[in-house]
């Protein structure tokens, strides 16, 4: 079960590996990096009091439109990482999320990546950052600087 604490403005999910998302290498499969930054923007968005069911109640998404990643690092089974999200801004209906992975405790990072979010009814169409959205970003942060990786 992932925890999470609040960095202004970075959201920390911590979460340990499990046997099943590593390869006969002992790596973390490249696919489950995806699956890690979900887990990140889960727990951002409940950091601000806000999951995405209630984002859906509200009748929005944020389906992803790109994602990046970049390996840096080894990461293992039974590895208690930290993923790192923070949120920058693309204009009126874009979200860019950045992530960061690292070992708890340790700098090194290991992984970097990103993926851009398009806020959409829930037919799919573009719409302007709802107000829910927008409280969201000032109680958690937005990031400014350059992105990282």
């Amino acid at each position: 079960m992932p925890t999470f604490r609040h960095e202004r403005p970075w959201v920390i999910t911590t979460v340990r590996v499990p046997y099943g998302h590593v390869d006969k290498m002992d790596h973390v499969y490249y696919g489950n990096y995806l699956l890690y930054f979900e887990m990140a923007r889960n727990e951002w968005m409940r950091a601000g009091g806000l999951t995405y069911k209630d984002f859906e109640a509200l009748g929005f998404m944020v389906p992803v439109v790109e994602a990046h990643v970049r390996y840096r690092g080894r990461v293992r089974y039974d590895d208690l990482i930290e993923i790192r999200a923070a949120v920058k801004p693309e204009g009126r209906t874009r979200l860019r999320f950045l992530y960061e992975i690292r070992r708890s405790g340790e700098e090194e990072v290991l992984t970097t990546g990103s993926s851009v979010h398009v806020v959409t009814d829930l037919e799919g169409r573009p719409q302007r950052m709802p107000k829910g959205l927008s409280d969201l970003l000032e109680r958690i942060g937005v990031y400014e600087g350059p992105d990282p990786g």
